[in-house]
């Protein structure tokens, strides 16, 4: 009875919210992994993916800079996939509104890549969220060596 309580609220949450938290039994060795984040100090949506992050069990460290473009450039974000905050964890850059499930994912199987993007500002990303309205949106795997990929579409 309790096993399918569960499965049944799991399922819920899956069809009532298209930006996904973190699953429910994450390795907390995966989320214990500190995450820092670099975001203008006036962007509201930044905090918002921050408290997504920390939800799903993530320590987040905040920097607040006025010039991101250095720190993109040296974190590997290339210009087409750039958002309006970068993060880095476990080694990966994380660029962007990206699911903290698909963070979990990252480190959990850890693919040779430079890291994931949301690329630009998607209504309905985790951050992003403005009551019902939602716009399809594609988590992208980068890295230097290949073309981007797409690692998961909400």
């Amino acid at each position: 009875m309790r096993k399918s309580l569960l499965s049944g609220l799991l399922a819920a949450a899956l069809l009532t919210s298209p930006a996904v938290v973190a699953p429910a039994f994450a390795d907390e060795s995966v989320t214990n992994t500190p995450v820092t984040v670099y975001k203008s100090p006036w962007c509201g949506c930044c905090g918002g993916w921050i408290e997504h992050m920390r939800a799903a069990g993530f320590d987040v460290e905040v920097n607040d800079v006025e010039d991101l473009d250095p720190i993109k450039r040296a974190m590997g974000v290339p210009e087409n996939l750039e958002s309006c905050h970068t993060a880095s964890v476990g080694g990966y850059t994380i660029e962007g509104h990206v699911p903290a499930s698909e963070v979990i994912r990252l480190l959990s199987e850890k693919p040779a890549a430079r890291g994931l993007s949301v690329p630009g500002m998607v209504v309905g990303s985790p951050g992003m969220e403005q009551g019902n309205a939602y716009e399809p949106y594609a988590v992208v795997l980068f890295s230097d060596a290949r073309r981007p990929v797409i690692y998961e579409q909400y």
